[in-house]
């Protein structure tokens, strides 16, 4: 499998372990410099995210992948993926949202892990 794959598995792997409340998923595919920045600005380090998706702050149910353009520049790497989310977070309704999330990812071992998210619609 290429680099380019890799990220986009790493993507995924995120979603699924959001779907699934599986913090060993989490732990495994998010970097410990983990940050995500929200839509509205809010930052979570790792725990923290990991933590609001566990306890339902974040909840997470589906999630159709549309498009993950990847770019590489060595060890680190981007992707920008957009997806048809189904959500319900900080106690909102479940809802669904097409989310897009900028990652920037490093490469560690052969293992692309990622370092921050940026949140936005598109």
């Amino acid at each position: 499998m290429e680099d380019k794959e890799r990220i986009q598995e790493s993507y995924k792997a995120m979603y699924t372990a959001m779907i699934e409340k599986d913090r060993a998923g989490l732990e495994e595919v998010l970097d410990d410099s983990f940050v995500l920045v929200h839509m509205t600005g809010m930052r979570q380090d790792k725990e923290e995210f990991i933590n609001a998706v566990l306890d339902g702050t974040l909840n997470y149910y589906s999630v159709v992948h549309e498009n993950m353009p990847v770019t590489i520049n060595g060890d680190t790497a981007v992707i920008t993926g957009q997806s048809y989310v189904q959500a319900a977070v900080f106690g909102g309704g479940k809802n669904y949202w097409h989310l897009q999330q900028k990652c920037s990812l490093k490469k560690t071992d052969n293992t692309w892990r990622i370092t921050r998210s940026v949140a936005s619609t598109y």
